[in-house]
């Protein structure tokens, strides 16, 4: 599929920066999306030379001495997979500070800023950073937005020629992630304990992390669960959401919640092999709530430091707070036809200072509940 949004965000970026990093987790389509850019620099990309996998044991051996490799390059050098070979960095830097450059550097990984901190301290003012997110709603007509619900938006799953093909791909995708992507960062952890964590987050999912409880669960420390917990969030599995502190004299809730970033990859977990099992999950409120917060994130191009969650011990909460360009948008997110107005509601309203406060729901109906306070369609077409 063609995501022209991204290849102008590349475009975008490289007028500022020499080196472009697009991250992600494995399988979203980062690759594709570098080839498509590619693509589009006729007479400026050579293919034999200029691009660097390195999942390939020549292009590994190639880049033993990067900067000889590097060097006399010209145009778009493109190095997939960069969190194999952090040491890059360096060089990278100085190549991006000859006067003259005539290299952009585009790189690709499948971890974070925070796993490669390297990068992001070796190449602080010369790198700009893009993650590449799984397949979004406003990518597709509303009427795939079930589909994309139940299967997740990594494009083998959501693509797939049937629920149970694409329930297969998620199977050998966790593996694989377990086995061989995890040990790929040098995370020395056992695949089963990470198993074992990630199970156990599913009974999580959109509700307040508790490191302590889940540690004596698993029988480790509440340090080790939430490093494993830091690692899942560093490679794009789950999302670590920050609770947001009002200046109030109510009891806040200050610890994070977890939601898984992929509806597929949770559905599995959670064993929700259709649509017609989720309708009939408990679950089914939590999955919804996941799925439109990521959804609503993505719209609104915020970043992690810009959204956040707000609670009230045992009275009034907010799902997600965006705090962007001057502006404090709330959101709750309510599985139904018809969301009524709530004294929830209207305390965060007044006590976060909100310019509006957004209920998604599914569908595509708008209307206004009170001043401020309205009910979005998260199939349509308003952001």
């Amino acid at each position: 599929m063609d995501r022209p949004q991204l290849l102008d965000a590349i475009t975008r970026l490289f007028s500022v920066t020499p080196v472009v990093a697009l991250l992600g987790p494995r399988q979203v389509g980062k690759t594709t999306t570098a080839r498509q850019y590619i693509d589009a620099q006729v007479g400026d990309f050579n293919r034999g030379l200029n691009y660097f996998d390195l999942e390939d044991p020549v292009a590994r051996a190639r880049l033993e001495n990067p900067m000889l490799a590097l060097a006399g390059l010209t145009g778009l050098v493109v190095i997939d997979e960069i969190q194999r070979a952090p040491e890059l960095f360096a060089p990278l830097r100085v190549l991006a500070d000859r006067e003259g450059n005539a290299c952009k550097f585009l790189i690709l990984g499948s971890a974070s800023r925070d796993l490669i901190r390297q990068g992001s301290e070796t190449l602080a003012g010369r790198i700009a950073f893009l993650e590449i997110p799984p397949f979004s709603g406003h990518e597709f007509e509303s009427g795939a937005a079930e589909k994309l619900w139940l299967r997740g938006g990594f494009p083998r799953s959501f693509l797939a020629e049937s629920d149970d093909l694409s329930w297969e791909w998620r199977r050998q995708y966790i593996r694989t992630f377990l086995e061989r992507d995890i040990p790929q960062l040098g995370i020395r952890i056992p695949a089963e304990s990470i198993r074992r964590l990630w199970l156990m987050l599913s009974h999580y999912h959109g509700q307040v992390l508790n490191s302590s409880e889940l540690g004596k669960s698993l029988g480790i420390s509440d340090t080790t669960a939430s490093h494993y917990v830091d690692v899942l969030a560093g490679t794009f599995m789950v999302r670590r959401l920050s609770p947001w502190h009002a200046n109030t004299k109510k009891r806040q809730v200050k610890r994070p919640k977890i939601y898984f970033r992929d509806s597929g990859v949770f559905h599995f977990l959670a064993g929700i092999p259709s649509m017609e099992a989720l309708l009939t999950n408990p679950k089914l409120g939590a999955s919804w709530e996941g799925f439109a917060l990521e959804e609503t994130i993505r719209r609104h191009q915020a970043s992690v430091e810009e959204v956040y969650f707000w609670a009230v011990h045992g009275q009034a909460e907010l799902d997600l707070l965006i705090v962007k360009d001057g502006r404090r948008i709330g959101f709750e997110f309510k599985y139904g036809d018809a969301p009524k107005l709530s004294r929830s509601m209207r305390q965060a309203l007044e006590i976060l200072d909100l310019d509006e406060l957004q209920v998604v729901c599914p569908g595509a109906q708008d209307y206004a509940l009170a001043d401020n306070i309205s009910v979005r369609g998260l199939s349509g077409e308003s952001p």
